[in-house]
């Protein structure tokens, strides 16, 4: 996986329900308690290598309901752009977008649209969720289809439910068990708890949370050590993310953000 991929990649694989086989359909669809995040949100970060700006990525949830299956969802779009003056060295624009069940919090649609130098590939997941099934598109050309467990997540909507989920007694050393639907599996990955830190960004001084995932298992073995340093309230946003490489780090820090569900009481400042 290249640098950038694996720079977005861990913003968006954290979720929190342990997978299980299933063998039976959904009859009706759960009602899950989201108090996180909500229309209009923004998220603004800048990836940075040493003193160098490389990249911009932005997080968006739409400003209203897009009905989905008959139900309103949540449109996000996460968007990765190389910065111009890096263009000529890599050049990025990468499109991610998921549909996620309000009520539920899990998804409907997922789309990866990647622009990277002259590399490019269009992946789309359709999830039909009552009858636990995945139908996959590459390219624009029908694919494959795949069994699922109940309420498995994609890459985006995995690090949204996460946002949903309770850390407060969650204790240094602790393992979540992450389920997420990627390419072609259903892949667990194991999440470690680092630990509580205040730290400071160009959108403010956070108390926040430190997440340690291990991507080596079924998405990456080149991956090397990440921490991702999520807000300490009820909103739980991403402040940083750092990515250890052979020669220094890749690092995306939280720039602006508006539109939040709610206050951030981890700001400092």
């Amino acid at each position: 996986m290249k640098k950038f991929s694996a720079v977005i990649l861990i913003f968006i694989v954290l979720t929190g329900t342990a997978y299980t086989q299933v063998d039976s359909v959904l009859k009706e669809f759960r009602i899950h308690q989201n108090n996180a995040f909500s229309y209009g949100e923004r998220l603004s970060f800048e990836i940075s290598y040493g003193f160098l700006t490389a990249a911009e990525a932005f997080m968006t949830i739409s400003p209203a309901p897009f009905i989905y299956n008959s139900r309103e969802t949540y449109e996000i779009n996460f968007d990765v752009n190389s910065r111009s003056s890096f263009d000529m060295v890599y050049k990025v624009r990468d499109n991610y977008k998921t549909y996620i069940d309000i009520k539920g919090i899990f998804p409907w649609r997922f789309e990866q649209h990647i622009r990277e130098n002259d590399y490019k590939r269009d992946f789309e997941a359709t999830f039909i969720q009552e009858s636990l099934k995945v139908y996959t598109k590459v390219n624009y050309v029908e694919d494959k289809n795949y069994n699922v467990p109940y309420y498995v997540q994609d890459l985006i909507s995995a690090f949204y439910y996460a946002r949903t989920l309770d850390f407060k007694n969650t204790k240094d050393g602790d393992i979540i068990t992450v389920p997420s639907f990627y390419k072609d599996k259903v892949v667990n990955m194991n999440v470690r708890f680092e630990g509580r830190e205040v730290i400071d960004v160009a959108a403010g001084k956070f108390k926040t949370f430190i997440l340690k995932p291990d991507l080596k298992e079924g998405f990456t073995t080149k991956t090397s050590d990440i921490y991702i340093w999520m807000t300490d309230d009820d909103r739980k946003i991403p402040v940083k993310v750092k990515m250890k490489i052979v020669i220094g780090a890749l690092v995306a820090e939280l720039t602006q953000y508006s539109g939040l569900y709610g206050p951030l009481d981890s700001r400092l400042d």
